[in-house]
C-alpha cells in the first residue's frame, strides 16, 4: 500500500486530497493544526480505516521534528505540502504593508515546506515513489505578474518555487522527484466563490500528475491540467 502525508488536510484542497487518496486505498496521513475541531476530517477518519489524523502546526518546526521522529520508520511515498495562507489584507497594500504578517506568510508558505522536506527525507527515501509535492500558485510566477498587488502571497510563492527548484536538483541523484503544482483558481476559503473550478476537479488533475509522475517533470512549474507555467 502506498502512503501519502498531507499538511493542511482539514479543509479545501487538503481535505479533498485526503478523501481522494483514501478512497483509492492509499495509506493517508492527514495533518492539521487542531484535529479535535476538524469535523469534516474526522468524518473521513471514521469512513476510511486507512486514514489517520496527526496534529501538526507547520509554523512550529519543533512539531515538524516531533512528527518526523514518531514516523521515523514509516515509508512515505508522497509528501504533499498543502498548508498555506494568503496573508494579504484589503487596505494593506504597498505603502501600508503588514510586515509581521509578511513574515508569517513566508514562514508558512515557504520555510515550512522546505523544513518538511528536510524532516521527512528519510521517510521518503524508504518509500517507492520518493515524491515531494508543494502546492504553489500561478501568482508566484514573476513572468505572469501583470497586475501587481498581493505582495505577501506572491513573494512567498515565488520563493517557494525557487526553493523547490533547488531541492529538486539537490535530491536528484538520490532518486527523488519534486513537483511544484498550481491548483488553478479553486472555489475554496482562500480562492473565494469566484474560482473557476472546484476542489474535486483541481485535486483530480493534480493527483493524476502525481500518480503518473515522470523524472523530467521534477522541478518544473506545472498547472493542475499538466501544462507548464512560466517562472
Amino acid at each position: 500500500m502506498s502512503t501519502v502525508l498531507i499538511t493542511g488536510a482539514n479543509r479545501g484542497l487538503g481535505i479533498e486530497f485526503a478523501a481522494q487518496f483514501a478512497a483509492e486505498g492509499w495509506d493517508t496521513i492527514a495533518c492539521c493544526r487542531n484535529p479535535e475541531t476538524a469535523a469534516e476530517l474526522n468524518q473521513l477518519d471514521k469512513k476510511f480505516p486507512n486514514l489517520s489524523i496527526e496534529a501538526l502546526d507547520v509554523m512550529s518546526f519543533d512539531q515538524i521534528d516531533a512528527l518526523s521522529a514518531r514516523l521515523q520508520h514509516r515509508p512515505i511515498d508522497v509528501l504533499i505540502n498543502n498548508a498555506g495562507v494568503y496573508g494579504d489584507k484589503s487596505g494593506h497594500g504597498f505603502g501600508d504593508l503588514d510586515y509581521q504578517m509578511w513574515q508569517q506568510t513566508l514562514l508558512i508558505n515557504t520555510l515550512a515546506p522546505v523544513k518538511m522536506a528536510e524532516a521527512f527525507v528519510s521517510q521518503l527515501e524508504l518509500g517507492d515513489k520518493k515524491l515531494l509535492v508543494s502546492i504553489t500558485s500561478q501568482m508566484g510566477s514573476i513572468a505572469d505578474n501583470t497586475s501587481g498587488g498581493s505582495i505577501l502571497y506572491r513573494s512567498s510563492k515565488a520563493a517557494l518555487n525557487a526553493a523547490m527548484k533547488s531541492v529538486s536538483l539537490d535530491l536528484k541523484a538520490r532518486g527523488f522527484g519534486v513537483l511544484v503544482l498550481h491548483p488553478g483558481w479553486v472555489r475554496t476559503d482562500m480562492g473565494g466563490p469566484q474560482g473557476l473550478i472546484d476542489a474535486k476537479q483541481s485535486v483530480t488533475g493534480m493527483r493524476n500528475i502525481i500518480e503518473n509522475f515522470s523524472a523530467e517533470q521534477s522541478g518544473q512549474f506545472i498547472k493542475y491540467d499538466g501544462s507548464l507555467l512560466p517562472w
